[in-house]
């Protein structure tokens, strides 16, 4: 055996897990029991109740044996359960080191297409929505529906971030949207 040749990492192999289901049966216990019974390590995960039911993504990973018992477990978990679920192979997402995480933060009286103007917006600059978060509600003191978004995005580090912000900040203006653009701090 070569000391120097590279070797595979025993967990080269990626499941993605997604499931939903009534949010009071949801079945994060059951696949992470599953998925640790399995030889496989719990990668990354995600768990959101919207409405009355529960979305579960959880990324597996394991040697190609430990994925392959995991999947016929899932196979298995999917017939007996109420849950609709589908899984995938999937690879580890590459270092984006040329992207820097930004927050943004709006606040809003809620209208339609506020969500859709925003994403079209850094889309527009090939700015990727990392992570997403919006909700309607009503406000505690007036009952007014408001509008509420937390984005994480990736931006280029060729962008001119003052000049981005700017151009957001005027694009919120023209909308009536309270909102913010600060790097993220960790």
């Amino acid at each position: 055996m070569n000391p120097s040749a590279p070797r595979a990492a025993p967990s080269d192999n990626h499941l993605l897990i997604q499931t939903l289901s009534p949010a009071q049966r949801a079945p994060l216990l059951a696949l992470t029991r599953r998925i640790a019974d399995s030889g496989c390590n719990l990668a990354d995960a995600r768990v959101s109740t919207i409405g009355s039911d529960t979305s579960v993504m959880l990324l597996a990973s394991g040697a190609w044996d430990a994925v392959a018992k995991l999947e016929t477990a899932l196979g298995k978990f999917a017939r007996d359960e109420d849950v609709q679920l589908i899984h995938y192979r999937t690879t580890p997402r590459e270092p984006a080191a040329h992207l820097l995480p930004y927050l943004v933060e709006v606040i809003a009286a809620d209208r339609p297409g506020i969500l859709v103007k925003i994403v079209e917006f850094f889309s527009r600059r090939d700015i990727s929505t990392e992570q997403l978060t919006s909700m309607r509600y009503q406000a505690m003191q007036t009952g007014a529906d408001m509008f509420q978004a937390q984005i994480t995005i990736g931006i280029p580090s060729e962008t001119h971030i003052a000049a981005l912000r700017d151009d957001f900040l005027e694009l919120c203006d023209g909308l009536n949207l309270d909102a913010i653009m600060d790097p993220v701090k960790f």
